[in-house]
Formats: C-alpha cells, structure tokens, sequence
C-alpha cells in the first residue's frame, strides 16, 4: 500500500474542499495518485447527488456580478439544502467564484459545461455534493445587458438583481443600485405595463370582478372600475411606476429622470431563493 503523506492529503483537501479523512481515504483508495483521488471523491459525489436528488435544495446564494465596464451582468443561485450550509463561508466564496465565471456565459447550460479549474462547472457541483453531503446545484441563472448595469445583493445572499439604464450618465452606479435595492424588496412583476403578461392582466380582471360584485356594484359599472383596478395593480407592481422606496412621493420613473431627465430604466432581473 503507497504511504500517504500529510501534504499530499493537505493538497487534495485544498483542491477539492473534502475533509481530511475523506481526501487520505480517497488517496490510499487510488494508491497514492493524485489524479485518481479526485476521480474516487467525484464518483463519491455522483452517489451522493443520485441518492438525494429528489431532495429540496431552496436555500443557497444568489450572487451578481457586473463586468468592469458596467454594460453586462448575470446572477446565479447556487442551491443546497440547508441554511447552515448556505451561510458557510466557503460555499459563499464558491458561489463567488462561479458567478464570475458565469459572467462569461449566456446561457445555464453553456455555463455548467464550463471548465472550473480543471474540471466542469457541473462536475465540480457533483464533487461538492459528496464533499458537503446535500444536493448542490445551479438554480437561477439571469443575464442583462444595457448601457449601464448595476446590481444589488440583499443581506444574507437570498435576493439579487440586476438593474439596466439607458445610459451611463454621471450617477448611473447610484441610481442602478437604487433601483436594483427596490426591485429586491419590492419584487416587480415587470418592468412596465407592456411587460406584464395578458394571462396576468386577465386573471387581475376576474379577480377585481368578484370582488366588486361581492359589494354590490352593478354588472354595466364593472368593467370601467376593474380598469381602474388594473391601473392600480400596474402602479404596484411594475417596477418604474412603483412608489420609489427612499421616497413615496415620487414613482422609480421619476426618481430616474431627476437625475437626469432622458434617463430610464431598460430592464431589471432578480434572482430569490426560499
């Protein structure tokens, strides 16, 4: 049997992120090569995954990344199933790590099959299911481009997003963060009303229906006040005709063009776990 020393399982433990006795164990396994050690820790994962692949993996960090010249972004969830786990430090620096790789990417599956020091995004995801013992796996996955992105990471990594302008004027990086920070706590459905979909708008309708009929209105009366209904569910919950958070006396719309007045939102995205 090959000696195994403490810097070899030392090495193996900072490449792969196992634990101690699982890197000696996995080294003996491979008789002391350490390509074949991370081959045995990664079919170790693989078991690890197919055994606990129905399991529920809604906790994790959702992490944005900007690139340097502020026009393109992506946030990525990277999912386990614990909160325990989600707030470890060194599964938040690999959620980090990964999202700046997906910076690079424009799809999930494009982004998985990426090489990750050596290995695939989605082999090192397997590996780190057997490391940790819970179901890892890449959840959300969204990308914004503009003129201008900026993002916004909640406290505790649960909400990201994503905030485009159509322009990089001077001010941009506050006002996209400021609008990424309402987009978080007040979770849009859309951008505007022409974003909204017409299953939604229907379904308000209905609802907005009943309700009135339960009070008694008219039937002739019932669609021009649904309408005015409607209107409302738009100001609620559409992102730029929101009441901006810092102040309710002006719309995200108009908290924009005060900093200056061709300004205007061009999309936003938001990545939430639990």
């Amino acid at each position: 049997m090959a000696k195994i020393t403490a810097a070899e399982v030392n090495k193996l433990r900072k490449a792969t992120g196992a634990g101690m006795m699982d890197c000696k164990n996995a080294l003996v396994e491979a008789e002391g090569d350490f390509d074949k050690a991370i081959e045995v820790l990664r079919k170790k994962g693989q078991k690890v995954a197919a055994k606990r692949a129905d399991r529920d993996s809604s906790e994790g960090a959702a992490i944005a990344k900007v690139n340097a010249d502020n026009t393109s972004g992506v946030i990525i969830s990277l999912n386990c199933e614990t909160d325990f786990v989600a707030k470890n430090d060194t599964f938040v620096n690999l959620a980090n790590e990964l999202a700046d790789l997906a910076l690079n990417f424009d799809s999930k599956e494009a982004f998985l099959n990426a090489d990750f020091n050596g290995v695939t995004v989605q082999d090192k995801l397997t590996e780190q299911t057997g490391v940790i013992g819970e179901k890892i796996e890449i959840g959300g996955f969204s990308r914004l481009s503009a003129p201008f992105v900026g993002s916004y990471i909640h406290a505790g990594n649960k909400i990201a997003t994503l905030v485009g302008l159509s322009a990089a004027v001077d001010g941009a990086d506050v006002v996209a963060k400021d609008v990424a920070m309402q987009a978080a706590a007040m979770n849009p459905v859309a951008l505007n009303e022409d974003g909204v979909d017409q299953s939604i708008i229907d379904k308000e309708v209905e609802i907005a229906k009943d309700q009135l009929r339960q009070e008694g209105k008219p039937e002739a009366m019932l669609d021009n006040i649904a309408q005015g209904k409607i209107k409302r569910f738009f100001k609620d919950n559409t992102l730029v005709n929101q009441d901006f958070i810092k102040d309710s006396k002006q719309s995200v719309a108009e908290y924009v063009k005060s900093i200056d007045s061709n300004l205007e939102v061009t999309g936003f995205e938001r990545v939430a776990l639990g």
